[in-house]
């Protein structure tokens, strides 16, 4: 089996700096069986996907993370659960934002792709 947290620091990396720089080209990590949910919000499909996340009402994000789990998610295929926890420095305020993000990975072809993902804002 694959090195699970390897390939979890990988994608992570790879995902919060792509969200970053560019949002947009999250695209490539999506498919039309994909889904969003963001703040109890479900969306489906890559482009209302992309949609919601270059839409956010905010110019500028650095995301911190703080914490990174894996696990295998299947018997049947390598796919895996990411679990992240972090901070989001949102147009360089002074008080960051605590977040957790979940993202179900599933094997294709040499990489994976983002099935579901959920977000959440933490507060208090």
């Amino acid at each position: 089996m694959a090195d699970i947290n390897k390939i979890a620091q990988e994608f992570t990396n790879f995902y919060y700096q792509t969200f970053d720089t560019n949002r947009a080209q999250l695209e490539a990590l999506y498919r039309p069986t994909s889904m969003l949910t963001f703040e109890g919000t479900q969306i489906l499909g890559v482009k209302p996907i992309i949609e919601k996340l270059v839409n956010l009402p905010f110019q500028k994000v650095v995301h911190q993370v703080v914490t990174l789990d894996a696990q295998p998610s299947s018997t049947a295929m390598a796919s895996l659960i990411v679990s992240v926890t972090g901070q989001l420095v949102v147009d360089d305020s002074t008080n960051p934002l605590h977040f957790s993000q979940v993202f179900q990975l599933i094997p294709e072809g040499p990489g994976y792709y983002v099935f579901n993902d959920i977000f959440r804002l933490n507060y208090g």
